[in-house]
């Protein structure tokens, strides 16, 4: 059985409820979002919690998590209220498009590690299911949810395979948000990249390009991401 819990440097995240455990996705998400100028942020599909406990580790916003399954809630309230920032994180049951449908606050960054499957074959497991896959949040949803809710320099940052982050990049330039940070996330020195790293803002700005390269060997972080995660990990 793995372990129901992962200690972080400034907070643990409980994990055993959640269908998606802690991992290099959310972290690295968590590591390379901007938080600068933030003060309303909105963590969708937020799991355990962890993205939006690396945030608010970096900055002093107000943070508001939501989840479609509930027992992910729960788990993420658990997380948060023994957190050192329990009184600026709140948790919400909701899919996101119902939230956005009835909220009328703007937030100035919204993150999410989406369910990014698209017609490929499901887990026996729902929840692990509604976690990976997109029936519940398309692309579609996701841009035009974030539309409605970022105010007009607010910014969405995610994390996508390269297909499915590429696909993303064409429909969120049609419906009309644009790229503006794109980093290519590459799991070794020999191996092509696997995963983008993606902000969007409302207005069409140069999008800066850049790589980052997790291990240099096995179970060997490069200096770049070591430098990156340090302020999280016990071990760096």
């Amino acid at each position: 059985m793995s372990n129901p819990y992962f200690k972080f440097k400034q907070f643990t995240i409980f994990h055993d409820k959640c269908a998606m455990k802690v991992g290099a996705d959310g972290v690295t998400l968590g590591a390379w979002t901007d938080v600068a100028e933030t003060e309303n942020l909105l963590d969708v599909g937020t799991g355990s919690g962890l993205i939006a406990l690396m945030l608010a580790q970096r900055c002093n916003a107000q943070i508001t998590m939501i989840d479609i399954d509930n027992e992910c809630v729960t788990q993420a309230t658990e997380n948060a209220e023994h957190s050192p920032w329990k009184d600026r994180i709140s948790a919400i049951h909701s899919s996101f498009q119902d939230f956005a449908e009835k909220s009328t606050q703007e937030f100035d960054l919204i993150v999410c590690n989406p369910p990014f499957f698209i017609n490929s074959l499901q887990s026996p497991s729902e929840t692990r299911t509604t976690a990976r896959h997109n029936n519940t949040l398309s692309q579609a949803d996701l841009i035009s949810c974030s539309k409605k809710l970022l105010s007009d320099t607010g910014r969405l940052c995610l994390i996508l395979p390269i297909s499915e982050g590429n696909q993303f990049l064409l429909l969120a330039k049609k419906s009309g948000l644009f790229c503006s940070k794109k980093t290519s996330v590459f799991p070794n020195y020999e191996k092509a990249a696997k995963r983008l790293l993606l902000e969007f803002k409302k207005t069409n700005v140069p999008c800066t390009e850049s790589n980052l390269t997790i291990e240099q060997e096995r179970n060997i972080y490069t200096p770049e991401y070591a430098e990156f995660v340090k302020i999280f990990y016990l071990k760096l």
